[in-house]
């Protein structure tokens, strides 16, 4: 009997416990926390972290993710490989000169896309900047953009231009005669590097590399250029969650010429960066302003155009250097 007094008098005191928690609640809902107040509050440690990954994930997004529909690169690139040491020479047919062809051999550009972004995506100022090289300078230049993924595909297209004798292999005479552009944007920029070493594991030099706010890609060092190539610049700029490298230096000296690396700023002069999504607009403006920095690009195709042979062209200093804008600065 004592025992079932006291479990009586103890479950008595817990319901009116429970009756006064609940009357509380009544009173003052703020002093708990229903399952809708948990919601709120893993709502509002969740939306900060989505925007973060949306804003990472940018970085990444393939160019279908861009709202407008931009024409292919491939429309308007040279037909196939072969076109591009016979585009001369047929010109110059045309106009009935006995003159020599001056280019027997193209420049040769390539250039590598940010990103997960297409080669042929022509809201990117690479890919424009391909198709005017091929436009205006047919037979002098080839130049073709590459997804930084793509490595292979530009590779197998390096080693068939420079094979001339077509015989499957490259002798030490057409490696020496090798006449090539790297450049490229954000994770297009680390690969611009990490190419020019593997054509150097093979024996083949490199005129010049050009980096626009390089952002390393893993496994990958963009901060060392290799001894074959003969010049390379930087660009970036250090503002926003993404902004490149500041600075490049040669593996050697004495076989490689660093022109620069060249700070920019966009707080005074703000770049369109039309075409992109608004979460790259919003959350890494600074990295794609330098992308769509249309003076910057013109300066890049004027240090290309420079590495054609015999090239005089205004503004380019004696190593192929245009001269930079009072907004820009180098170390």
């Amino acid at each position: 009997m004592d025992r079932l007094h006291r479990w009586s008098i103890s479950n008595h005191l817990r319901t009116d416990a429970n009756n006064r928690t609940l009357q509380n609640t009544i009173r003052d809902p703020g002093n708990h926390v229903g399952s809708a107040g948990l919601l709120r509050c893993g709502l509002l440690r969740v939306v900060p972290l989505l925007l973060i990954a949306m804003a990472v994930f940018a970085v990444l997004t393939p160019e279908k993710m861009i709202a407008q529909k931009i024409p292919a690169l491939a429309a308007v690139a040279p037909a196939g490989i072969a076109d591009a040491s016979t585009a001369c020479s047929a010109a110059l047919d045309r106009s009935h000169s006995g003159a020599p062809c001056p280019w027997s051999d193209p420049l040769i550009v390539i250039g590598f896309m940010g990103g997960r972004v297409h080669g042929g995506n022509l809201v990117h100022k690479e890919a424009l900047l391909v198709r005017d090289l091929n436009r205006r300078y047919p037979g002098a230049v080839y130049a073709r953009t590459f997804a930084n993924h793509h490595e292979p595909d530009a590779l197998r297209t390096v080693l068939q231009l420079l094979d001339t004798a077509k015989d499957g292999r490259l002798s030490a005479a057409e490696k020496s005669a090798a006449r090539i552009v790297i450049f490229g944007h954000s994770w297009g920029a680390s690969e611009t590097v990490n190419f020019a070493r593997e054509l150097g594991q093979r024996g083949i030099p490199v005129l010049l590399t050009i980096q626009v706010d390089s952002i390393e890609k893993s496994g990958e060092d963009d901060a060392i250029i290799p001894p074959n190539v003969l010049d390379a610049v930087n660009f970036y700029q250090t503002h926003g969650w993404l902004h490149g490298r500041r600075s490049i230096q040669a593996k050697d000296p004495l076989r490689t010429t660093i022109l620069g690396n060249f700070e920019s700023t966009y707080k005074n002069h703000p770049v369109s960066c039309a075409g992109f999504s608004w979460y790259a607009r919003a959350f890494m403006k600074p990295h794609i302003e330098i992308e769509n920095d249309s003076a910057l690009w013109d300066r890049i195709e004027t240090l290309i155009l420079s590495r054609l042979p015999g090239a005089s062209i205004a503004g380019v200093s004696r190593i192929g250097l245009p001269q930079m804008p009072s907004d820009q600065s180098a170390n």
